[in-house]
């Protein structure tokens, strides 16, 4: 599973104090720490404090860059912030996200082809959020659609049924995960899935039990990619086990180690 780490985020209190002091250590070590836990990139988030997100997004790429060159997703409801993120980005980035709404998709996918960006679509609208796999699967046809017709490459794009936290959505925990199994099947090349997990045990009690349940059962509906906290070691080796399980990984005694190593 291609894992983003959640971390560099503006709402956590010690990375809305960084970008604040511009303080580059502490969003140096939060991006080697979820590197060094098996992070494939890392997800960038002035957070909703921020004065200056274009400012501040441009600034936390170029830190974190110097320190790793993994992918980086950036994450804004500006697409402004995303492009200035997007200017001094040295490597292929991803932006999160856009909606199914004509205007979002109107600005955001021209912005994913100039600069050669991968894109998430959530399957959300201005009508809100689907109550059903059918809505979603309407939502996730509107924004393919919108990515062929603009002429971007679907092999970029990632497909988010939008999860919901399991205390006030239980009944739709099936769908969602029905509807990571349809995403893939609905159009070609096989479309990716991806899914934010900290949003299944938002407001729960036993939010690490909740979330590498939910990561378990999603591998096994053919999940790809996962926005989460890497640092959750139980998580984690949770997400490789299932990736065993499913003979996405060869077995040896040691297969948790290796994992990490590769």
């Amino acid at each position: 599973m291609y894992i983003i780490g959640e971390l560099i985020n503006g709402m956590y209190a010690n990375i809305g104090s960084a970008i604040k002091e511009k303080n580059k250590s502490v969003i140096q070590k939060c991006a080697l720490d979820q590197v060094n836990a098996g992070a494939d990139a890392l997800d960038i988030n002035c957070g909703p404090a921020s004065s200056q997100p274009v400012l501040d997004m441009a600034w936390l790429v170029e830190v974190v860059q110097e320190v790793t060159v993994k992918p980086l997703s950036l994450d804004s409801s500006k697409p402004v912030a995303i492009e200035s993120g997007l200017k001094v980005l040295k490597n292929k980035g991803i932006i999160n996200s856009t909606t199914a709404d004509s205007g979002k998709l109107e600005i955001l996918v021209p912005l994913a082809k100039k600069y050669n960006a991968k894109l998430i679509g959530i399957t959300i609208s201005a009508k809100g959020i689907p109550q059903n796999k059918d809505q979603r699967l309407e939502l996730a046809a509107t924004i393919i659609s919108f990515c062929s017709d603009a002429g971007f490459s679907l092999e970029d794009l990632f497909l988010d049924p939008i999860l919901m936290p399991v205390n006030v959505a239980q009944a739709q925990m099936m769908d969602i995960l029905e509807s990571i199994r349809e995403f893939k099947v609905i159009a070609g090349p096989s479309l990716k899935t991806i899914i934010g997990l900290s949003n299944v045990s938002q407001g729960a009690h036993q939010r690490p039990l909740i979330n590498r349940t939910f990561a378990v059962m999603a591998a096994a509906y053919g999940l790809d990619a996962a926005i989460l906290n890497p640092l959750d070691k139980d998580l984690m080796d949770a997400i490789i086990s299932a990736e065993l399980i499913l003979n996405k990984q060869i077995y040896c005694d040691a297969y948790l180690d290796a994992y990490r190593k590769k």
